[in-house]
């Protein structure tokens, strides 16, 4: 049985690592624990569940990791809930949208998890929680942490492998969210698929490795037609698995990701041939007046597929529309998006939205680009979020003015 001197001496030595790993003083660490610098080490030498997790994170671990190194039972504030108790509250946390929450209560599970499944079913609630603030970094080593586990029930595997597909695509990882949700389809293309969840799987995967294709037309402009003919079959079968989805179970929330890959054919048609670029523009511009006033809509997945129209809306006039259409065109999409991601907080949509402007300002280099410090926020935590997006955000801040309300307006940068 650990006394309380082998508890302090365990929680000082991970404290000295995270200091060694880091370079900090002791003031720097002790403001990263939120602890006072002549008080680092609790009397009882029993960690809160709060300073075990920002340890953590000091040290790059998971959580996990740490209060095992700590030993689990001396952690102070673990939860006398059992594990499905916390389950459930992680679920609560999602269905409300409280994605803080909702990690939390995925930390809690994994300091009571006592076996492979449950180690797995904590880290896909904490990749939920983590998707659910656009920290799709985050998200990953959740996701690969479950998938390491041994002897996991197959549904939970695919759950896992496709949640990772999805961060590695949200991330434009575009070859790991292809190959893993290939392996998805793969599994499932093996026997019957009649349960709502491995349906649900199979249509997101589908998705993803579509939507993975289609972006890759907009980086390899040579097999454009080559990655867009590849999108197609996966994004259509999405589309009607969803459709399918929503009319077997009544939820409206399939059907508004079955409109999502509606809207991403539109834009694949428009790279094949099977429509022109002018009528696919036409198709995603008047679908618009569903949202003209933003704010009068719920959050929720409908608004969120009109908003990746407003993306589709883009990457179809700038690749197909005369150059000196494309400026105003674009405006409407991009305002729209932002709007859409404003009322949403959605990360992607704002690093989409974002990204499109810029290409839409190469076309108006004489407008000049102001931004309020809401933006200025948003733009910072897009740039923390999206490491490939780090570089446009840095050009952003170069090129525009920001207004502050109390100062009056400056420059960044330029």
């Amino acid at each position: 049985m650990q006394t309380k001197d082998d508890r302090r001496e365990r929680l000082a030595r991970l404290i000295d690592l995270a200091r060694a790993y880091r370079g900090w003083t002791r003031l720097e660490i002790a403001k990263k624990l939120d602890r006072d610098p002549g008080k680092l080490l609790p009397e009882s030498g029993n960690p809160k569940l709060d300073l075990v997790a920002s340890l953590a994170d000091a040290l790059d671990w998971p959580i996990g990791d740490v209060a095992e190194d700590l030993g689990t039972t001396s952690i102070e504030d673990v939860p006398k809930q059992d594990f499905a108790v916390l389950d459930q509250a992680a679920l609560s946390c999602h269905r409300a949208g409280d994605w803080r929450g909702m990690i939390t209560a995925a930390k809690r599970m994994l300091l009571r998890a006592d076996s492979p499944t449950q180690r797995a079913l904590s880290c896909n609630r904490a990749a939920g929680g983590c998707d659910g603030l656009g920290l799709y970094n985050r998200a990953l080593p959740f996701l690969q942490n479950g998938l390491v586990e041994p002897g996991l029930p197959e549904g939970l595997r695919l759950m896992l492998s496709v949640n990772l597909a999805n961060a590695h695509y949200a991330m434009w990882h575009l070859v790991e969210s292809r190959a893993t949700s290939r392996d998805v389809l793969d599994v499932l293309a093996d026997r019957e698929v009649h349960e709502r969840r491995d349906r649900v799987c199979r249509a997101f995967a589908r998705y993803v490795r579509g939507s993975s294709a289609r972006r890759m037309a907009q980086l390899d402009s040579k097999r454009a037609a080559v990655h867009a003919a590849a999108a197609r079959p996966d994004v259509q079968e999405a589309m009607i698995e969803y459709e399918d989805l929503a009319d077997t179970f009544g939820d409206d929330r399939y059907a508004a990701l079955a409109n999502t890959c509606r809207g991403a054919l539109i834009e694949v048609d428009a790279m094949i041939g099977h429509i022109t670029g002018v009528e696919a523009v036409e198709r995603l511009q008047v679908a618009l007046d569903r949202v003209i006033d933003v704010a009068a809509h719920a959050p929720g997945d409908w608004l969120e597929s009109w908003g990746w129209w407003c993306i589709y809306g883009c990457n179809v006039t700038l690749r197909h529309l005369p150059a000196n259409q494309v400026s105003m065109m674009m405006a409407i999409f991009t305002n729209k998006a932002m709007e859409i991601a404003d009322r949403l907080n959605n990360w992607s949509l704002r690093e989409r939205a974002f990204s499109m402007e810029i290409s839409r300002r190469e076309h108006a280099s004489e407008e000049p680009w102001v931004l309020d410090l809401d933006e200025v926020r948003d733009l910072i935590g897009t740039m923390g979020r999206f490491p490939a997006f780090r570089d446009k955000g840095h050009h952003i801040l170069r090129n525009a003015r920001v207004i502050t309300f109390e100062g009056g307006p400056r420059w960044i940068g330029a």
